[in-house]
């Protein structure tokens, strides 16, 4: 777990140095940023996307995955819970949980999460996360910079997510094959264009609803895949 406490602590580091940012940015600068990170985002997307070896699985699994997440609602309930947080914290911020929200998904759906995942949960020195945390530490001063304090407070799913994934990997780290990367990679993908679509403002879509689908992923291509 330490490779996922050194990427939480970057993280918050570089958030709380976005927001000294944030907070000196005129509002012109800040809606520009926002508007690049969200063409960024969608780049990273249709990279990560492009990954996939079998479409089917990437077609069923998002589907699946989109109507698994919407019957659960996942999305109210993340919502809901960075609006309790602001307000037993008494944080202002109208962009709160967007911010908690977007940072979270970008930070913890490329393929570097999984396979740092399996690298430390094997016992391995976690490298992967350790350039991990450079990176998502760059990222978080950009995001917060634009987005506000919930992105400091991203680091929460961000280490309950990135630690589960580790812990699953210690125990089921010779089942998780380059296929299963891959396919969920690709999945990944799908909601990080979906997230630029959002970030945009194009149109609004509850990517986090689509969570289910990392799973389905994974589940379909062990099974018909190995």
């Amino acid at each position: 777990m330490f490779g996922t406490l050194v990427n939480v602590a970057a993280v918050a580091a570089g958030s709380v140095l976005g927001l000294l940012l944030h907070t000196r940015l005129p509002k012109r600068l800040s809606d520009i940023a926002f508007q690049a990170i969200g063409l960024f985002t969608l780049f990273v997307g249709v990279s990560m996307a492009l990954k996939t070896r079998h479409i089917l699985i990437l077609v069923f699994s998002i589907v699946g995955g989109s109507i698994s997440g919407e019957l659960i609602d996942i999305d109210r309930h993340l919502t809901r819970f960075g609006e309790w947080l602001k307000g037993k914290l008494r944080l202002g911020g109208e962009r709160f949980s967007e911010g908690l929200v977007t940072a979270f998904l970008v930070f913890c759906m490329g393929s570097m999460t999984v396979l740092g995942a399996i690298e430390e949960g094997t016992g391995r020195t976690p490298t992967l996360y350790y350039t991990k945390s450079l990176l998502d530490g760059v990222g978080s001063i950009a995001f917060s910079a634009a987005l506000g304090i919930g992105v400091v407070f991203s680091v929460i799913p961000l280490l309950v997510y990135q630690g589960g994934l580790t812990l699953l990997a210690r125990l089921l780290g010779s089942v998780l094959s380059d296929s299963i990367v891959a396919e969920t990679t690709a999945v990944g993908g799908l909601m990080l264009i979906g997230l630029g679509i959002n970030l945009l403002d194009i149109k609004k879509l509850k990517v986090i609803n689509m969570l289910p689908a990392l799973v389905i992923a994974a589940l379909l291509t062990w099974a018909f895949v190995r």
